[in-house]
């Protein structure tokens, strides 16, 4: 895995689902504002990523 990952972003947050467990492999990128949705009463969403997906937002997460 690459070390710019987003499993060591400091933007990555675990993905927890409707079960309550972590999505393996998966989670939330934090960089940028939820994702609105077509519906206007419907919540934005947060862009779901692999943990080795990254981008050009990478900041080294501080553990």
């Amino acid at each position: 895995m690459s070390a710019q990952a987003c499993s060591s972003c400091t933007f990555f947050q675990d993905h927890a689902l409707n079960s309550g467990k972590s999505a393996e492999a998966a989670g939330l990128c934090r960089y940028n504002p939820p994702v609105t949705q077509p519906e206007a009463d419907s919540r934005g969403l947060w862009p779901v990523v692999k943990t080795d997906d990254w981008c050009g937002h990478f900041e080294q997460e501080n553990a």
